[in-house]
């Protein structure tokens, strides 16, 4: 399971946990406070009774019938989104020796005994509460009662309890809990739709560091994945470039090693060969060809370092150092006056064009090596009295020859190091170097090199510098 499935599962689970925990402590503690309301109005009104009544309790007449027709009385009360049509309000009075006086039920006879913990807490003149069921095992049933005492001077002389059922807030009580769930299930889904950005927010760096691992597993270059300064990602993409420092550095000195130790090998045979040669008696003409041998040799050693350093350098490297704005017009002047006596002995045209004024942003050192190089090729490759064309575009260079293009077996091998292809007329193979050092100019650049077959002969060779103007 992935880890961003593993995040809102977990958040899922908890979410859910911790809204039903909080809606059912809300739903209680809404209903407590409705049965606190109760009982207060409740008060207030067995104490208002008692005051009516108090003196000698005697009950006129009048009492009994009001209660009667209050009963009857149809009621439309709009309470919030419930209709109250009736009154449900008990009054039971008792006199000093707990004998009802008056029930409004009439359910319970005059002077039969009443012995209710409410009315006989009352009676000793304290406050008296109580809860019961109208009938046994039946939670609807429930009522709520409250009594006070009935004074006549500073004598208590009886006691009024007045109750309500408690099915009188259960109307309120599910609007509450109704309007507490959906609540509830709209803020639970606004977090987990929330839960799906921060999700992505923390998954974004562990996925730029698994595609950062696996750019150094399969060799290509990689950059550092920005990620802030000082977070727990920041420091782990540093320990990933810590380590990619350290195992590219063994790799490569061993690469370079066995590379350069192959290359150097033909030339320093070469010139051993040739030294030994030297001992031996020969004519002045043949000493003079085993001394061209032996420099011939010692400078395509020099050359070979050289470029070894040059390469080694540029692939060691993580960005631009100094970049500039470039006048791409005049890169091309400079590249190509440079390379003008190299282009004459052959009897080569070289033929520039920009099909965009737009300037370069970039290493000029660096493109005009990278440039060079490729121009160099195409000169080299081409046959006495060709034709070199050079295009330059908004972000890329073309670069075209006049050779017998590049052997199909060869395409998928020419950037690799030190491998290389005879040059034009029986030229010498060079050292296998250069496009490899063009094409880590241009990906140093954000960009990249390639090299196909021309339709109608030659080779033509494509810098691409990606955004070359930022």
């Amino acid at each position: 399971m992935k880890m961003r499935s593993r995040l809102l599962l977990t958040a899922l689970v908890v979410l859910s946990l911790g809204f039903y925990w909080l809606v059912d402590w809300i739903v209680r503690d809404v209903r407590l406070h409705y049965f606190i309301t109760m009982e207060e109005s409740l008060v207030d009104t067995s104490v208002l009774l008692a005051e009516q009544l108090s003196g000698e309790l005697q009950l006129g007449p009048e009492f009994g019938r009001a209660f009667a027709a209050a009963s009857e009385r149809p009621l439309a009360a709009r309470i919030y989104n419930h209709t109250k049509t009736n009154m449900n309000l008990r009054v039971v009075v008792v006199d000093e020796l707990s004998q009802v006086v008056f029930d409004s039920r009439g359910t319970l006879a005059v002077g039969e005994l009443y012995g209710w913990r409410d009315a006989g807490l009352a009676l000793k003149g304290e406050y008296g509460a109580r809860t019961s069921y109208e009938t046994p095992d039946d939670p609807y049933s429930a009522f709520f009662y409250v009594a006070a005492p009935v004074m006549n001077g500073e004598q208590i002389v009886g006691a009024v309890t007045v109750g309500k059922p408690l099915s009188s807030i259960s109307p309120f009580l599910k609007q509450a809990r109704h309007r507490l769930i959906i609540s509830g299930l709209i803020g639970f889904l606004a977090i987990l739709i929330l839960l799906i950005p921060v999700s992505l927010w923390i998954i974004q760096p562990v996925r730029a560091l698994t595609n950062y691992a696996r750019t150094i597993r399969d060799g290509r270059k990689a950059t550092r994945p920005a990620l802030g300064h000082g977070g727990e990602m920041s420091e782990l993409a540093n320990a990933f470039e810590e380590m990619r420092d350290a195992l590219e550095g063994k790799q490569y000195v061993e690469d370079y090693v066995q590379s350069l130790t192959h290359e150097m090998k033909s030339p320093l045979a070469a010139i051993q060969g040739a030294a030994e040669l030297l001992n031996e008696e020969m004519s002045a003409g043949q000493r003079k060809k085993f001394l061209g041998n032996i420099r011939a040799e010692s400078e395509r050693l020099h050359g070979l370092v050289d470029r070894m350093l040059s390469l080694a350098a540029i692939e060691k490297r993580k960005g631009l150092e100094q970049p500039e704005v470039i006048d791409i017009q005049q890169l091309l002047d400079d590249v190509i006056d440079s390379l003008l006596p190299v282009a004459h002995k052959k009897e080569i045209t070289l033929q520039t064009r920009q099909t965009e004024k737009t300037p370069w942003f970039g290493e000029y050192f660096l493109l005009r090596q990278g440039l060079a190089n490729l121009v160099r090729n195409a000169i080299d490759f081409s046959p006495v009295g060709g034709r070199v064309e050079v295009e330059a575009g908004a972000s890329e260079i073309i670069v075209r020859d006049s050779g017998s293009g590049i052997p199909d077996y060869a395409l998928e091998r020419v950037f690799e190091r030190f491998y290389s292809l005879p040059r034009a007329e029986g030229g010498s193979k060079g050292s296998g170097l250069g496009l490899n050092f063009v094409r880590e100019i241009a990906r140093l650049h954000g960009g990249d090199i390639t090299l196909k077959n021309r339709s109608e002969g030659g080779a033509e060779a494509t810098l691409n510098l990606g955004d070359t103007h930022s």
